[in-house]
């Protein structure tokens, strides 16, 4: 038969014993929250990248179907990144050789999907740069809100290069590029800005997509177009079409009700895709408001 002996200070051992285990679980159970909101996070983040940005790296043309002269320019932003660009030179003897459209192109497939729009704004007599986002068609990264405002910058100061001055500049941008080109407005002087099927803001529009979702709380990304058309006196041309079914028309009421200076409303036709191809109305309405800039003076931010 065994003798139970007790041991000298069990009890308090026991009860630190119990202590420690009892902080380690909860050590271990904070530790698992931190991990599963961690997780989480980078679950909404992904989530809303892949809402907001759908490159494709295939070129589905080659920028030779327009049947003029054009050039294949690759630019680098601030950061160090690549970008590919078409720029297409105005007609020779143009009267508008000195103007140039810069095309800040929206969320979806490349540059090689903007000839037809390239096609309606060169009608008009002027030079037109596309350039594609970091991570579309052949640009080097990944995108994301500051870097597609690096690369409208780095774009335009390529313009530049070429004897551009920036009260021939114009900057337009379609969809998501809208407030790419607006933001540019607020950084470097220009003779004007176009927008084409913009939105307000990615949590304006994406509230209105996802309406069962905290957007306005959850969105990171903000691409804020009405707040810089706010920081800005340029002259802006609002295209849109009442019947885009992804950015309602409101939205262009409430980007033109933010312009301070001068500005066009006119409207297009089709749904959101459809109506960025409405070459006819593009034309018009562009050659009308470079009518209007001609006289113009030009835009510094940096005088604001």
């Amino acid at each position: 038969m065994l003798a139970m002996f007790p041991q000298r200070g069990s009890g308090k051992a026991g009860a630190a014993f119990g202590r420690w285990s009892g902080l380690t679980r909860g050590w271990r159970t904070g530790l698992r929250w931190v991990l599963l909101l961690g997780l989480l996070w980078l679950m909404l983040r992904w989530f809303e990248h892949r809402q907001i940005y759908f490159p494709t790296r295939t070129l589905e043309a080659t920028g030779h179907e327009l049947g003029r002269p054009f050039e294949e320019v690759y630019v680098t932003a601030s950061d160090g990144v690549r970008l590919h660009c078409w720029y297409f030179p105005s007609d020779a003897g143009s009267r508008r050789a000195g103007w140039a459209l810069l095309v800040c192109h929206g969320n979806g497939g490349n540059i090689s999907h903007r000839l037809a729009l390239a096609e309606a704004l060169l009608r008009t007599g002027v030079s037109v740069l596309l350039f594609d986002y970091r991570g579309y068609g052949r640009s080097e990264g990944r995108p994301n809100e500051a870097g597609t405002y690096r690369d409208a910058r780095a774009a335009y100061e390529w313009l530049r290069t070429r004897g551009h001055e920036p009260a021939r500049i114009v900057a337009a941008g379609e969809s998501l590029g809208g407030a790419v080109a607006a933001h540019l407005a607020t950084e470097v002087p220009l003779a004007g800005l176009i927008l084409m099927g913009a939105f307000t803001s990615i949590p304006d529009v994406g509230s209105e997509l996802y309406p069962w979702l905290p957007v306005r709380w959850l969105a990171r990304t903000r691409y804020a177009t009405r707040d810089y058309l706010q920081q800005t006196r340029l002259p802006v041309l609002i295209l849109h079409s009442r019947t885009d079914e992804l950015v309602g028309f409101h939205h262009a009421e409430s980007n033109f009700a933010a312009v301070p200076g001068p500005k066009w409303l006119r409207e297009l036709r089709g749904d959101h895709n459809e109506s960025l191809a409405d070459g006819e109305r593009i034309t018009a309405a562009v050659e009308e408001f470079l009518k209007a800039l001609e006289p113009m003076p030009v835009s510094d931010p940096s005088a604001l």
